[in-house]
């Protein structure tokens, strides 16, 4: 179908899918993107491997299971797929961990609208019993929810059990406790400040076990040639600004000159204006200058011949967070040398890791500041470490503020679901089925970690939801083992937060993609011919 409209002889022409199409096409979309990446949950997940055919990134190859990665790195024209994808980046820009979960579930409660709707049941009765649903299940999972923030040997036991539960889907899961206590370690190291205090270096070279925490910050960077790479308590200068010769840029302008001599005097000129730059910085009595930006030849001569040891190109990221660790702020002029907010700290030296030189920042003021370097025998391994890593640090950090932890291995759903259920048996009329269909949903979060393990997930499921039945509600699925087990003393342990999180996300991302009742392809409006 078109629709024709305009204004002033523009012609504005769109295509529009109605009804069961659309509805069938926006829950096809979604459910497809979730069973993309529905075969990378749990401990027992799979790998994808991710080739780019950008012909500026030469094939470039990225080896994940991590769900906000691949769906990210996909093209998707679907518009309910691409909702689905944004509600990942959130979860992994909210919480670090949990972004496939939240997929999954979302995808199962498409699932299980699309059997209610192809029964005739209205997408709207369907939304109503699902708000009930959630209400209960979140309820619940408070009600299951512990917390020992207050005590803290049992809290860095609880941040020990969700870094090992996050990790272990991950390619580090071999040298699984090194990385948990480097990650808790670190978090708690911050004591409420900034995750960004944390930076991560990668390095390859040696195993995955060679990776270590250390203290200070490691910026990936050397000195200029001949300078001290030694300075005790330095005043630091942390600057955004070019190095070479402030240029006017006017488009098109042209220079002619008749000699060489006349050359010679525009470089002399330039000279002269870099060099009063320079002094201009030298008068703030500094000993080391970092730049975001390049530090040419010229201006590296004389931070070299005033006895001050500059850095170059460190990256917009390393420099924020150098200003922040080292109590600095990033200065742009230099006109005012007594209003320049300048950073120090105990020690700055070279240090080697593995072949590469280093630069460490050590008794830094924000004494919170640490790196993680991260050691590998592949890039590819380093890359997928990184982003493991980054999730354990941010559900962490997220653990930290919010001090409640459940169980995992599927015990929250199957907990929640038994809930969902007794609602749906009390509930009258058609939202029971939607209410039914919503337990269903949370039931197939156990199902398909038993999937992904190879073993029997109708046996494990059924014998599952027989135990919390029984009010055997600590009881999860056992992935070693193919077996159910006692997931408090397995030390199954996820972040309270970050499960509500999935759970609201899903429920909502959901209900927006089941309430579609149209898709409109629209061209953008032409602008009037004159």
């Amino acid at each position: 179908m078109s629709i024709a409209g305009g204004q002033e002889g523009s012609v504005l022409s769109s295509s529009v899918q109605k009804g069961e199409t659309a509805q069938l096409s926006s829950l096809v979309g979604a459910i497809a993107v979730a069973d993309l990446v529905k075969t990378t949950l749990g401990p027992k997940g799979m790998d994808k491997i991710l080739q780019s055919i950008d012909p500026n990134q030469r094939g470039k190859v990225t080896v994940t299971n991590d769900g906000a990665t691949i769906l990210k790195s996909i093209p998707i024209d679907n518009p309910s797929a691409k909702i689905l994808v944004n509600i990942s980046r959130t979860q992994d820009d909210e919480i670090g961990d949990g972004t496939t979960s939240v997929v999954v579930l979302a995808g199962e409660l498409l699932r299980e609208a699309e059997k209610l709707v192809n029964m005739k049941i209205h997408p709207q009765t369907i939304v109503a019993g699902w708000r009930k649903a959630i209400n209960v299940a979140r309820e619940e999972l408070l009600r299951s929810a512990k917390d020992n923030g207050a005590d803290a040997e049992a809290f860095r036991q609880d941040l020990l059990k969700i870094a090992t539960t996050t990790l272990s889907s991950k390619v580090v899961h071999s040298e699984m406790d090194v990385f948990a206590n480097m990650c808790v370690d670190a978090i708690l190291r911050l004591n409420g400040s900034p995750i960004e205090m944390i930076n991560i270096i990668k390095k390859p070279g040696g195993q995955l076990k060679d990776s270590y925490l250390s203290s200070g910050f490691i910026l990936d960077k050397e000195f200029g040639i001949g300078q001290n790479k030694r300075l005790i308590n330095p005043r630091i200068m942390v600057a955004n600004t070019q190095m070479d010769t402030d240029k006017i840029k006017m488009q098109g302008a042209k220079v002619r000159t008749h000699s060489m001599t006349e050359v010679a005097n525009i470089e002399a000129a330039e000279k002269v204006k870099m060099k009063r730059k320079v002094a201009k910085i030298l008068n703030h009595n500094i000993d080391l200058f970092i730049n975001r930006q390049l530090i040419y030849n010229y201006p590296e001569q004389m931070f070299t011949d005033a006895k001050v040891s500059s850095i170059e190109h460190a990256d917009f990221e390393g420099c924020e967070r150098l200003g922040l660790v080292l109590g600095a702020e990033v200065q742009s002029t230099f006109d005012t040398p007594d209003k320049a907010v300048l950073g120090t700290c105990e020690l700055v030296e070279e240090v080697m890791i593995g072949e590469s030189k280093v630069i460490q920042f050590t008794g830094c003021p924000a004494g919170q500041a640490c790196s993680i370097v991260l050691r590998g025998s592949s890039q590819h391994i380093i890359d997928e470490a990184e982003r493991s890593v980054h999730d354990a640090l941010c559900v962490l950090a997220g653990t930290v503020k919010e001090t409640k932890t459940v169980l995992g291995g599927g015990a929250s759903e199957m907990l929640m679901s038994k809930a969902v259920e007794e609602l749906a048996a009390a509930t009258a009329g058609k939202q029971s089925l939607a209410i039914a269909g919503f337990a269903a949903a949370l039931r197939k979060i156990p199902t398909i970690l038993a999937d992904n393990g190879g073993y029997d997930a109708s046996e494990l499921v059924s014998q599952l939801r027989a135990a919390h039945q029984d009010n055997l509600h600590h009881m999860g699925l056992n992935m070693k083992e193919g077996i159910l087990g006692d997931m408090r003393e397995m030390g199954v342990m996820e972040s309270y937060k970050s499960k509500l999180q999935s759970l609201i996300s899903a429920h909502e991302a959901a209900e927006m993609i089941l309430r579609v009742d149209q898709i409109i392809r629209a061209q953008p409006r032409q602008r009037a011919q004159q």
